[in-house]
């Protein structure tokens, strides 16, 4: 028939695209709008063929098959089905497993029953071959798109390049269309808006009862230290001098139980490294912050159904979008305006249950897997000033004066 079909290695297309935009074959280095990408392909594939798009095949790896966000929203997509192989870990490393399977018997399936006279591969994994092959005798035409390489050089199988019929590559202009490179440098997203409050948080000096406190603590487990490893090794081993400035741990440790009354300020609070400095933690909220309402709460599973859509067809995964999503919906359910006021003020601490169901929400999107299954801390500040931000533009446009 008259139709052109599109076959998708998205391993390959966004491996590639990654190298090429952001110097590394990993995905979470760059963000895809996968709606534009989608749009794209069946341009490029119906002007290429001169033939109307009959379908999109979209082939990827996700852990024990089960569908990850981006794949929930390419497969409610017109004209898009998704076929998933399974993605393992070995030595440290993901490989896709079964994608390569899965192409190759739809490509034959497709040639055989005549579905379309041409067909699109977008891939670089010379095991297609015999199924391009097959294709071929069964009279469809075969175009092989490629993705420019970062080096200049083919990044497809040079038997895949010798026995298409077409070959095109997907240069860095049409590939930025749709995927950009993320900043992982410094501040991967804008800050929130500066807050006069933040300044005096940052100009208070520590205790001096808890500076000398600590100082103290910390010359005595030196002097330990030396006397047990003079006992130990016969020598006298060097010691790293104690630290002017008490850590966290440190300050914590005034406030335990049987702690002397000399080194329990009843005003000891954490002071915690961010990126605006050292900022004062109580170390412990208040019982109105604590129990502040989680958006699981204030959601009716009406609504709940519509967050999952909205997910789906229009939240694009990018962590500063996802914490404003999340910030905007918790503040059009919430009833009583003062927990809003007490969250503005808690800047830039977020309430615990609140920073839990945040980033909870925000691992639906896939943005807390990373290598070695850590939370990626660019992302993290990402989603949290995300959410910053909408809370000030909220908050803002309510004590803005009339008329403005």
């Amino acid at each position: 028939m008259d139709r052109c079909i599109v076959l998708v290695d998205a391993g390959y297309l966004l491996g590639a695209a990654a190298s090429l935009l952001a110097g590394e074959p990993s995905r979470s280095r760059i963000t895809v709008d996968h709606t534009a990408l989608i749009q794209a392909l069946r341009e490029r594939a119906e002007s290429e063929t001169e033939r109307p798009l009959l379908r999109i095949y979209w082939f990827d790896g996700a852990p024990d098959r089960v569908p990850q966000p981006e794949h929930r929203r390419l497969r409610v997509m017109p004209r898009v089905t998704v076929r998933l192989g399974a993605l393992t870990r070995s030595d440290g490393r993901w490989a896709q497993k079964g994608v390569d399977a899965a192409m190759h018997a739809e490509l034959t399936e497709l040639a055989r029953n005549r579905a379309c006279s041409d067909i699109v591969l977008v891939t670089g994994d010379g095991d297609l071959l015999p199924g391009m092959m097959a294709a071929k005798e069964h009279g469809v035409a075969v175009h092989l798109w490629a993705v420019q390489a970062a080096d200049g050089d083919y990044n497809q199988s040079e038997d895949l390049v010798a026995e298409a019929d077409e070959r095109r590559v997907l240069d860095r202009v049409w590939i930025t269309k749709a995927v950009r490179a993320k900043d992982l440098g410094g501040v991967c997203a804008p800050p929130p808006v500066p807050r006069p409050e933040i300044a005096a948080i940052l100009s208070a000096p520590l205790p001096e009862s808890a500076l000398a406190a600590a100082a103290e603590r910390t010359a005595e487990e030196s002097e330990h230290a030396q006397a047990a490893a003079a006992s130990e090794n016969g020598t006298q081993e060097r010691v790293p001098a104690p630290k002017g400035v008490p850590t966290p741990k440190d300050l914590a440790a005034l406030r335990a139980p049987g702690a002397q009354p000399a080194q329990h300020p009843a005003n000891a609070t954490l002071r915690w490294s961010s990126d605006k400095g050292w900022v004062d933690r109580p170390t412990a909220e208040p019982p109105d912050i604590a129990s502040m309402p989680t958006l699981a709460q204030l959601t009716t599973a009406e609504q709940r159904w519509a967050d999952r859509e909205e997910d789906i067809t229009t939240v694009g995964g990018d962590p500063y979008e996802v914490g404003q999503v999340f910030a905007r919906r918790w503040m059009e359910r919430l009833g009583d305006q003062g927990h809003l006021q007490k969250l503005s003020g808690m800047y830039p601490r977020v309430p615990h249950r609140i920073d839990g169901e945040l980033l909870r929400y925000a691992a639906r999107f896939g943005l807390l897997a990373h290598k070695d299954d850590q939370i990626d801390e660019h992302d993290r500040y990402a989603i949290r000033a995300g959410f910053w931000r909408e809370i000030d533009v909220r908050t803002a446009a309510e004590h803005a004066p009339a008329g403005e």
